[in-house]
Protein backbone atom coordinates (compact mmCIF):
# COMPACT_ATOMS: atom_id res chain seq x y z
CA UNK A 1 0.00 0.00 0.00
CA UNK A 2 1.23 3.12 -0.58
CA UNK A 3 1.26 6.47 1.39
CA UNK A 4 -1.41 8.05 -0.32
CA UNK A 5 -3.40 5.12 0.04
CA UNK A 6 -2.86 5.02 3.37
CA UNK A 7 -3.20 8.63 3.84
CA UNK A 8 -6.63 8.47 1.74
CA UNK A 9 -8.20 5.90 4.84
CA UNK A 10 -8.05 8.47 6.85
CA UNK A 11 -11.51 9.78 7.83
CA UNK A 12 -12.12 13.65 8.87
CA UNK A 13 -14.13 13.86 12.30
CA UNK A 14 -13.14 17.77 12.91
CA UNK A 15 -11.14 21.19 11.38
CA UNK A 16 -8.47 18.79 13.46
CA UNK A 17 -9.07 15.21 14.43
CA UNK A 18 -9.72 12.19 12.26
CA UNK A 19 -9.54 8.35 12.78
CA UNK A 20 -7.62 6.26 10.61
CA UNK A 21 -9.67 2.49 10.51
CA UNK A 22 -7.43 -0.73 11.32
CA UNK A 23 -8.53 -3.61 9.34
CA UNK A 24 -11.97 -2.70 8.29
CA UNK A 25 -13.25 -2.28 11.59
CA UNK A 26 -12.14 -5.36 13.58
CA UNK A 27 -10.38 -3.07 16.13
CA UNK A 28 -11.26 0.42 17.02
CA UNK A 29 -9.54 2.96 15.29
CA UNK A 30 -6.33 5.04 15.60
CA UNK A 31 -7.06 8.11 16.75
CA UNK A 32 -5.27 11.36 14.87
CA UNK A 33 -5.10 15.07 16.29
CA UNK A 34 -3.95 17.19 13.40
CA UNK A 35 -5.45 19.73 10.66
CA UNK A 36 -5.62 18.09 6.97
CA UNK A 37 -1.69 20.22 6.04
CA UNK A 38 -0.81 18.13 9.48
CA UNK A 39 -2.01 14.92 8.81
CA UNK A 40 -0.28 14.83 5.03
CA UNK A 41 2.82 15.46 7.06
CA UNK A 42 2.55 11.74 8.65
CA UNK A 43 4.42 9.03 6.23
CA UNK A 44 3.77 5.23 4.57
CA UNK A 45 6.22 3.95 7.42
CA UNK A 46 4.53 6.32 10.15
CA UNK A 47 0.74 5.30 9.79
CA UNK A 48 2.09 1.77 9.33
CA UNK A 49 3.57 1.80 12.36
CA UNK A 50 0.64 2.87 13.45
CA UNK A 51 -1.59 0.16 12.55
CA UNK A 52 1.41 -2.55 13.73
CA UNK A 53 0.82 -1.21 17.43
CA UNK A 54 -3.19 -1.01 17.14
CA UNK A 55 -3.20 -4.41 16.54
CA UNK A 56 -0.64 -5.27 18.92
CA UNK A 57 -1.88 -7.79 21.92
CA UNK A 58 -4.11 -6.06 25.02
CA UNK A 59 -3.68 -2.69 23.28
CA UNK A 60 -7.16 -0.63 23.50
CA UNK A 61 -6.05 2.80 22.49
CA UNK A 62 -3.76 4.07 20.09
CA UNK A 63 -3.28 7.76 19.63
CA UNK A 64 -1.26 9.67 16.90
CA UNK A 65 -0.28 13.42 17.59
CA UNK A 66 0.69 16.06 15.04
CA UNK A 67 4.16 15.94 15.72
CA UNK A 68 4.45 12.00 14.64
CA UNK A 69 6.82 10.64 12.73
CA UNK A 70 8.42 7.21 12.10
CA UNK A 71 9.97 5.89 15.78
CA UNK A 72 11.36 3.24 17.06
CA UNK A 73 8.59 0.27 16.28
CA UNK A 74 5.75 2.93 17.47
CA UNK A 75 5.64 6.45 15.54
CA UNK A 76 7.33 9.01 17.81
CA UNK A 77 4.36 11.08 19.35
CA UNK A 78 1.86 8.40 19.98
CA UNK A 79 0.19 7.52 22.90
CA UNK A 80 -0.86 3.74 23.19
CA UNK A 81 -2.99 2.15 26.29
CA UNK A 82 -3.48 -0.92 27.88
CA UNK A 83 -4.73 -2.84 30.50
CA UNK A 84 -2.76 -6.03 30.14
CA UNK A 85 0.66 -5.57 28.24
CA UNK A 86 3.50 -3.41 28.99
CA UNK A 87 5.95 -2.39 25.53
CA UNK A 88 9.24 -0.92 25.45
CA UNK A 89 8.90 0.33 22.05
CA UNK A 90 6.32 3.31 22.73
CA UNK A 91 9.10 3.96 25.18
CA UNK A 92 12.02 3.63 23.22
CA UNK A 93 15.46 3.61 24.44
CA UNK A 94 16.09 7.18 26.02
CA UNK A 95 14.03 6.02 29.13
CA UNK A 96 12.09 9.08 30.61
CA UNK A 97 13.69 11.62 28.19
CA UNK A 98 11.51 14.90 29.36
CA UNK A 99 11.42 18.50 29.54
CA UNK A 100 12.55 21.19 32.29
CA UNK A 101 11.99 24.71 32.71
CA UNK A 102 13.68 26.89 35.08
CA UNK A 103 12.05 30.69 35.17
CA UNK A 104 14.98 33.34 36.53
CA UNK A 105 13.76 36.80 38.57
CA UNK A 106 16.01 38.25 35.45
CA UNK A 107 14.49 40.93 33.17
CA UNK A 108 15.11 40.41 29.49
CA UNK A 109 17.46 43.45 29.19
CA UNK A 110 19.84 41.79 31.76
CA UNK A 111 21.05 39.60 28.93
CA UNK A 112 20.65 41.70 25.70
CA UNK A 113 23.78 42.48 25.41
CA UNK A 114 25.98 39.52 23.46
CA UNK A 115 29.28 39.77 25.57
CA UNK A 116 26.61 38.77 28.98
CA UNK A 117 25.43 35.58 26.23
CA UNK A 118 28.55 34.61 25.65
CA UNK A 119 29.61 34.38 29.27
CA UNK A 120 26.77 32.66 30.13
CA UNK A 121 27.26 29.84 27.85
CA UNK A 122 30.84 29.61 28.95
CA UNK A 123 29.64 29.45 32.45
CA UNK A 124 26.95 26.53 31.75
CA UNK A 125 29.16 24.79 29.01
CA UNK A 126 31.79 24.91 31.76
CA UNK A 127 29.07 23.06 34.20
CA UNK A 128 27.32 20.96 31.63
CA UNK A 129 28.95 18.44 28.99
CA UNK A 130 27.07 17.46 26.03
CA UNK A 131 27.16 15.00 23.64
CA UNK A 132 26.93 11.48 23.75
CA UNK A 133 28.99 9.61 26.07
CA UNK A 134 30.11 12.66 27.63
CA UNK A 135 30.21 12.98 31.29
CA UNK A 136 31.58 15.38 34.23
CA UNK A 137 34.92 14.40 33.85
CA UNK A 138 34.99 16.47 30.23
CA UNK A 139 34.16 19.88 32.11
CA UNK A 140 36.24 21.72 34.68
CA UNK A 141 33.13 22.93 36.83
CA UNK A 142 30.63 20.33 37.04
CA UNK A 143 29.34 18.70 40.44
CA UNK A 144 30.83 15.33 41.00
CA UNK A 145 28.36 12.99 41.89
CA UNK A 146 30.07 10.13 44.21
CA UNK A 147 28.48 6.51 43.02
CA UNK A 148 27.28 5.85 46.28
CA UNK A 149 24.75 9.14 45.90
CA UNK A 150 23.88 8.02 42.45
CA UNK A 151 22.62 4.03 43.67
CA UNK A 152 20.50 6.32 45.97
CA UNK A 153 19.41 8.27 43.21
CA UNK A 154 18.07 5.75 40.96
CA UNK A 155 16.38 3.94 43.37
CA UNK A 156 15.19 6.79 45.32
CA UNK A 157 14.39 9.45 42.74
CA UNK A 158 13.77 13.15 43.85
CA UNK A 159 14.02 12.10 48.05
CA UNK A 160 15.32 15.27 50.33
CA UNK A 161 18.35 13.21 50.95
CA UNK A 162 19.24 12.57 47.77
CA UNK A 163 18.62 16.20 46.73
CA UNK A 164 20.04 17.66 49.09
CA UNK A 165 23.05 15.78 48.49
CA UNK A 166 23.03 16.64 44.71
CA UNK A 167 23.12 20.01 46.03
CA UNK A 168 19.55 20.63 43.84
CA UNK A 169 16.77 22.85 45.89
CA UNK A 170 14.27 19.94 47.76
CA UNK A 171 11.35 22.02 46.98
CA UNK A 172 11.72 21.42 43.22
CA UNK A 173 10.53 18.06 43.84
CA UNK A 174 7.28 19.62 44.47
CA UNK A 175 7.30 20.45 40.64
CA UNK A 176 7.95 17.35 38.77
CA UNK A 177 5.38 15.00 36.92
CA UNK A 178 6.79 12.18 38.69
CA UNK A 179 9.40 12.86 41.39
CA UNK A 180 10.58 8.99 41.99
CA UNK A 181 9.45 6.01 40.48
CA UNK A 182 8.80 2.66 41.98
CA UNK A 183 8.93 -0.90 41.37
CA UNK A 184 6.48 -2.77 39.67
CA UNK A 185 4.96 -3.65 42.80
CA UNK A 186 4.94 0.31 44.02
CA UNK A 187 7.73 -0.23 46.35
CA UNK A 188 11.29 1.17 46.39
CA UNK A 189 12.57 -2.53 47.77
CA UNK A 190 11.50 -4.23 44.45
CA UNK A 191 14.19 -1.61 42.73
CA UNK A 192 16.83 -2.49 45.25
CA UNK A 193 16.32 -6.47 44.75
CA UNK A 194 16.28 -5.49 40.74
CA UNK A 195 19.35 -3.69 40.93
CA UNK A 196 20.84 -6.16 42.83
CA UNK A 197 20.14 -9.09 40.24
CA UNK A 198 21.50 -6.61 37.46
CA UNK A 199 24.72 -6.46 39.45
CA UNK A 200 24.82 -10.33 39.79
CA UNK A 201 24.30 -10.66 36.04
CA UNK A 202 27.27 -8.49 35.12
CA UNK A 203 25.11 -5.52 33.94
CA UNK A 204 26.42 -2.67 36.10
CA UNK A 205 29.67 -2.86 35.57
CA UNK A 206 30.11 0.62 33.52
CA UNK A 207 27.77 1.94 36.73
CA UNK A 208 30.35 4.06 38.07
CA UNK A 209 30.99 5.94 34.45
CA UNK A 210 27.04 6.46 33.84
CA UNK A 211 26.57 7.98 37.19
CA UNK A 212 29.18 10.95 35.79
CA UNK A 213 26.70 11.39 33.09
CA UNK A 214 24.24 13.21 35.80
CA UNK A 215 24.23 16.63 34.83
CA UNK A 216 24.65 16.45 31.25
CA UNK A 217 22.73 16.82 27.79
CA UNK A 218 23.15 13.98 25.46
CA UNK A 219 23.12 14.37 21.72
CA UNK A 220 20.90 14.94 18.41
CA UNK A 221 17.44 16.88 19.11
CA UNK A 222 18.59 17.32 23.47
CA UNK A 223 19.81 21.14 24.05
CA UNK A 224 19.46 23.66 26.82
CA UNK A 225 18.01 27.21 25.77
CA UNK A 226 18.16 30.44 27.20
CA UNK A 227 14.12 32.12 26.81
CA UNK A 228 12.63 35.05 27.44
CA UNK A 229 9.09 34.61 28.36
CA UNK A 230 5.92 36.00 26.55
CA UNK A 231 2.78 35.43 28.87
CA UNK A 232 -0.04 35.27 26.43
CA UNK A 233 -3.10 38.43 26.98
CA UNK A 234 -5.67 36.87 27.88
CA UNK A 235 -6.82 36.33 31.82
CA UNK A 236 -6.62 32.66 31.95
CA UNK A 237 -2.82 32.78 30.76
CA UNK A 238 -1.71 35.14 32.83
CA UNK A 239 -3.56 32.93 35.80
CA UNK A 240 -1.75 29.79 35.08
CA UNK A 241 1.56 31.67 34.64
CA UNK A 242 1.33 33.16 38.05
CA UNK A 243 -0.02 29.63 39.18
CA UNK A 244 3.38 28.08 37.40
CA UNK A 245 5.53 30.24 39.02
CA UNK A 246 6.48 32.20 35.39
CA UNK A 247 7.18 35.90 34.99
CA UNK A 248 6.75 37.69 31.46
CA UNK A 249 9.35 39.36 30.25
CA UNK A 250 11.91 37.40 32.20
CA UNK A 251 14.23 35.49 31.80
CA UNK A 252 13.66 31.69 32.35
CA UNK A 253 16.32 28.09 31.02
CA UNK A 254 14.60 24.90 28.91
CA UNK A 255 15.81 21.84 28.91
CA UNK A 256 15.92 19.10 26.70
CA UNK A 257 17.45 15.72 28.12
CA UNK A 258 17.22 12.03 29.01
CA UNK A 259 18.02 9.09 31.08
CA UNK A 260 21.74 9.14 29.24
CA UNK A 261 23.66 6.11 29.12
CA UNK A 262 22.19 4.60 32.16
CA UNK A 263 18.76 4.50 30.66
CA UNK A 264 19.99 3.46 27.33
CA UNK A 265 22.01 0.37 28.40
CA UNK A 266 18.60 -0.84 30.57
CA UNK A 267 16.25 -0.55 27.58
CA UNK A 268 18.69 -2.20 25.34
CA UNK A 269 19.32 -4.71 27.63
CA UNK A 270 15.22 -5.24 27.91
CA UNK A 271 14.85 -5.11 24.02
CA UNK A 272 17.65 -8.09 23.64
CA UNK A 273 15.82 -9.99 26.55
CA UNK A 274 12.28 -10.07 25.14
CA UNK A 275 13.48 -10.60 21.83
CA UNK A 276 15.15 -14.10 23.07
CA UNK A 277 12.38 -14.43 24.86
CA UNK A 278 9.98 -14.08 21.90
CA UNK A 279 11.83 -17.01 20.13
CA UNK A 280 12.13 -19.31 23.09
CA UNK A 281 7.86 -18.60 23.16
CA UNK A 282 7.82 -18.90 19.38
CA UNK A 283 5.27 -16.24 18.96
CA UNK A 284 5.12 -13.81 16.11
CA UNK A 285 6.28 -10.16 16.76
CA UNK A 286 3.10 -7.35 16.10
CA UNK A 287 3.05 -6.79 12.52
CA UNK A 288 6.54 -8.79 12.09
CA UNK A 289 8.51 -6.07 13.68
CA UNK A 290 11.10 -7.00 16.51
CA UNK A 291 11.03 -3.57 18.03
CA UNK A 292 7.13 -4.18 19.18
CA UNK A 293 8.47 -6.87 21.68
CA UNK A 294 5.62 -6.90 24.66
CA UNK A 295 5.50 -8.60 28.32
CA UNK A 296 2.06 -9.57 29.98
CA UNK A 297 1.71 -7.68 32.73
CA UNK A 298 2.14 -9.80 35.81
CA UNK A 299 4.64 -11.51 34.24
CA UNK A 300 8.36 -12.13 35.67
CA UNK A 301 9.20 -10.54 32.19
CA UNK A 302 6.98 -7.18 32.69
CA UNK A 303 7.97 -6.62 36.23
CA UNK A 304 11.85 -6.41 35.15
CA UNK A 305 10.71 -4.05 32.38
CA UNK A 306 9.14 -1.93 34.91
CA UNK A 307 11.48 -2.03 37.17
CA UNK A 308 14.09 -1.14 34.94
CA UNK A 309 12.26 1.62 33.44
CA UNK A 310 11.76 3.19 36.69
CA UNK A 311 15.59 3.12 37.72
CA UNK A 312 16.08 4.90 34.11
CA UNK A 313 13.54 7.53 35.05
CA UNK A 314 14.79 8.28 38.53
CA UNK A 315 18.13 8.62 36.99
CA UNK A 316 16.48 11.01 34.13
CA UNK A 317 14.60 13.30 36.88
CA UNK A 318 17.72 13.73 39.22
CA UNK A 319 19.48 14.25 35.55
CA UNK A 320 17.70 17.23 34.95
CA UNK A 321 17.38 18.70 38.46
CA UNK A 322 20.99 18.77 38.52
CA UNK A 323 21.39 20.68 34.93
CA UNK A 324 18.99 23.20 36.23
CA UNK A 325 20.65 23.72 39.63
CA UNK A 326 23.65 24.34 37.34
CA UNK A 327 22.45 26.40 35.16
CA UNK A 328 21.08 28.27 38.22
CA UNK A 329 24.84 28.80 39.70
CA UNK A 330 26.04 29.90 36.25
CA UNK A 331 23.81 32.64 35.97
CA UNK A 332 24.71 33.52 39.44
CA UNK A 333 28.12 33.65 38.51
CA UNK A 334 27.91 36.00 35.41
CA UNK A 335 24.80 38.02 36.92
CA UNK A 336 25.34 37.78 40.87
CA UNK A 337 21.99 37.99 42.72
CA UNK A 338 20.10 35.99 40.53
CA UNK A 339 17.38 33.46 41.75
CA UNK A 340 15.32 30.68 40.17
CA UNK A 341 13.11 28.37 40.82
CA UNK A 342 11.64 25.39 38.93
CA UNK A 343 8.33 25.91 36.99
CA UNK A 344 7.72 22.25 35.49
CA UNK A 345 9.99 18.69 35.05
CA UNK A 346 7.88 16.74 32.67
CA UNK A 347 8.35 13.40 30.78
CA UNK A 348 8.00 12.46 26.71
CA UNK A 349 9.09 8.80 26.91
CA UNK A 350 7.53 6.95 29.51
CA UNK A 351 4.46 4.45 30.43
CA UNK A 352 2.41 5.43 33.72
CA UNK A 353 -0.22 3.98 35.39
CA UNK A 354 -3.66 5.83 34.67
CA UNK A 355 -7.50 6.04 34.52
CA UNK A 356 -8.37 5.62 30.34
CA UNK A 357 -12.49 5.12 29.92
CA UNK A 358 -12.51 4.26 34.10
CA UNK A 359 -10.48 1.48 33.33
CA UNK A 360 -6.92 1.40 35.04
CA UNK A 361 -4.45 1.09 32.25
CA UNK A 362 -0.41 1.54 31.82
CA UNK A 363 -0.09 4.58 29.28
CA UNK A 364 2.77 4.77 26.81
CA UNK A 365 3.92 8.05 26.03
CA UNK A 366 6.34 7.95 22.78
CA UNK A 367 7.31 11.49 22.39
CA UNK A 368 4.15 12.25 23.57
CA UNK A 369 3.27 14.80 26.47
CA UNK A 370 0.70 14.22 29.84
CA UNK A 371 -1.59 17.24 29.68
CA UNK A 372 -4.56 17.18 32.65
CA UNK A 373 -6.61 19.86 32.51
CA UNK A 374 -7.61 21.56 36.11
CA UNK A 375 -9.63 19.23 38.43
CA UNK A 376 -8.52 16.54 36.96
CA UNK A 377 -7.99 13.63 39.88
CA UNK A 378 -4.74 13.32 39.74
CA UNK A 379 -3.45 16.78 40.65
CA UNK A 380 -4.97 16.28 43.64
CA UNK A 381 -2.87 18.08 46.20
CA UNK A 382 -0.43 19.62 43.69
CA UNK A 383 -0.22 23.23 42.84
CA UNK A 384 -1.60 22.74 39.76
CA UNK A 385 -5.35 20.87 40.75
CA UNK A 386 -6.98 24.50 40.01
CA UNK A 387 -5.22 25.33 36.44
CA UNK A 388 -3.88 21.78 35.11
CA UNK A 389 -0.27 21.63 35.22
CA UNK A 390 2.55 22.95 33.00
CA UNK A 391 3.03 21.17 29.61
CA UNK A 392 6.03 22.26 28.14
CA UNK A 393 6.62 21.55 24.46
CA UNK A 394 9.53 23.13 22.16
CA UNK A 395 9.49 24.10 18.77
CA UNK A 396 12.83 25.65 17.26
CA UNK A 397 14.93 28.19 18.46
CA UNK A 398 13.85 30.53 15.77
CA UNK A 399 10.25 29.25 15.84
CA UNK A 400 10.08 29.47 19.74
CA UNK A 401 8.65 26.85 22.27
CA UNK A 402 5.38 27.34 24.33
CA UNK A 403 3.79 26.45 27.69
CA UNK A 404 0.18 25.54 27.64
CA UNK A 405 -2.16 24.01 29.64
CA UNK A 406 -4.65 21.02 28.95
CA UNK A 407 -8.29 21.70 28.29
CA UNK A 408 -11.08 19.23 28.99
CA UNK A 409 -10.99 18.04 25.61
CA UNK A 410 -7.67 16.14 25.90
CA UNK A 411 -10.01 13.69 27.04
CA UNK A 412 -10.15 12.39 23.33
CA UNK A 413 -5.99 11.77 23.35
CA UNK A 414 -6.09 10.25 26.54
CA UNK A 415 -4.85 13.24 28.34
CA UNK A 416 -1.52 13.89 25.89
CA UNK A 417 -0.36 16.27 23.22
CA UNK A 418 2.80 16.23 21.58
CA UNK A 419 5.60 16.24 22.39
CA UNK A 420 7.63 19.08 20.22
CA UNK A 421 7.38 20.13 16.02
CA UNK A 422 8.46 16.31 14.96
CA UNK A 423 10.84 15.76 12.59
CA UNK A 424 9.95 16.87 9.14
CA UNK A 425 13.21 15.17 7.52
CA UNK A 426 15.14 12.50 8.90
CA UNK A 427 18.84 13.14 9.78
CA UNK A 428 20.26 12.00 6.85
CA UNK A 429 17.93 13.65 4.82
CA UNK A 430 18.37 16.58 6.35
CA UNK A 431 21.60 16.55 5.71
CA UNK A 432 21.67 15.76 1.96
CA UNK A 433 19.41 18.65 1.76
CA UNK A 434 20.03 21.92 4.16
CA UNK A 435 22.96 24.54 3.66
CA UNK A 436 25.37 25.01 6.51
CA UNK A 437 25.95 28.59 5.49
CA UNK A 438 22.15 29.42 5.01
CA UNK A 439 21.51 27.69 8.54
CA UNK A 440 24.01 29.23 10.59
CA UNK A 441 23.30 33.02 8.94
CA UNK A 442 19.78 32.30 10.17
CA UNK A 443 20.86 32.00 13.83
CA UNK A 444 22.97 35.52 13.30
CA UNK A 445 19.76 36.73 11.71
CA UNK A 446 17.48 36.31 14.50
CA UNK A 447 20.44 36.91 17.12
CA UNK A 448 20.48 33.76 18.51
CA UNK A 449 24.04 32.69 19.80
CA UNK A 450 25.12 29.15 20.03
CA UNK A 451 27.84 27.30 21.60
CA UNK A 452 28.35 25.30 17.91
CA UNK A 453 30.93 26.71 15.52
CA UNK A 454 28.11 25.13 12.49
CA UNK A 455 25.01 24.01 14.23
CA UNK A 456 24.02 20.78 13.23
CA UNK A 457 22.48 20.25 9.90
CA UNK A 458 20.62 17.57 11.27
CA UNK A 459 18.72 19.31 14.12
CA UNK A 460 18.20 22.85 11.93
CA UNK A 461 14.90 24.49 12.46
CA UNK A 462 13.85 23.10 8.78
CA UNK A 463 14.34 19.90 9.72
CA UNK A 464 11.18 20.01 11.93
CA UNK A 465 7.29 20.58 10.78
CA UNK A 466 6.20 23.82 10.72
CA UNK A 467 5.48 24.47 14.77
CA UNK A 468 2.78 27.18 14.18
CA UNK A 469 0.64 23.99 12.18
CA UNK A 470 1.69 22.11 14.85
CA UNK A 471 0.42 23.93 17.74
CA UNK A 472 -2.82 25.01 15.69
CA UNK A 473 -4.02 21.55 15.65
CA UNK A 474 -3.88 20.89 19.20
CA UNK A 475 -5.87 24.39 19.88
CA UNK A 476 -8.48 23.12 16.95
CA UNK A 477 -8.66 19.87 18.42
CA UNK A 478 -9.71 21.27 21.98
CA UNK A 479 -6.57 19.53 24.14
CA UNK A 480 -4.79 22.67 25.13
CA UNK A 481 -4.52 26.12 24.97
CA UNK A 482 -0.93 28.72 25.14
CA UNK A 483 0.22 30.56 28.43
CA UNK A 484 3.07 31.67 26.96
CA UNK A 485 5.18 31.92 24.08
CA UNK A 486 9.30 31.48 24.98
CA UNK A 487 11.72 32.96 22.37
CA UNK A 488 15.48 31.80 22.43
CA UNK A 489 18.08 33.57 23.23
CA UNK A 490 21.30 31.36 23.04
CA UNK A 491 21.23 27.83 22.54
CA UNK A 492 22.98 24.79 24.11
CA UNK A 493 23.30 22.20 21.51
CA UNK A 494 25.63 19.16 20.48
CA UNK A 495 26.32 17.60 17.39
CA UNK A 496 26.30 14.22 18.28
CA UNK A 497 23.91 11.47 17.31
CA UNK A 498 20.53 11.50 19.08
CA UNK A 499 20.38 9.36 22.42
CA UNK A 500 16.47 8.71 21.91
Amino acid sequence: MTTTDLQATLVPTGEATAILPVEGGRYKPVTVIGTEAIRATFDQLCLQQAINSRTAPGVAELVLNPDAHCGYGAPVGCVLASPTHIYPGPVGVDIKCSMSLLQLDLPEAEIVDRPTRRALIDAITARIPTGAGKGQENVRRSRRIAPEIGRRAVLEGASVEVCEAMGIPPAWADRCEDAHHTGHDGTADALARRFEVLEGEGRLKKFPDKIRQLGSYGGGNHFGECEVVRVADDERARQAAAAFGMLDGNVAFLSHCGSRGFGHDLASGQFRSLRAKFETWDIPMPGGDPQLVYAPLGTPEADDYLDDMALGANFATLNHLLINSLVLEAFQEVLPGVTGSLVYFISHNIARPEIVDNQPMWVHRKGATRAFPAGHHALAGTPFAATGHPILLPGNPQAGSVVMVADPGAVASCYSVNHGAGRALGRKAAMRALDQEAIDRSFVEHDILTNCRAYPRDEAPAAYKDFDAVLDSVKKAGLASEVARLAARFVIKDASAADD
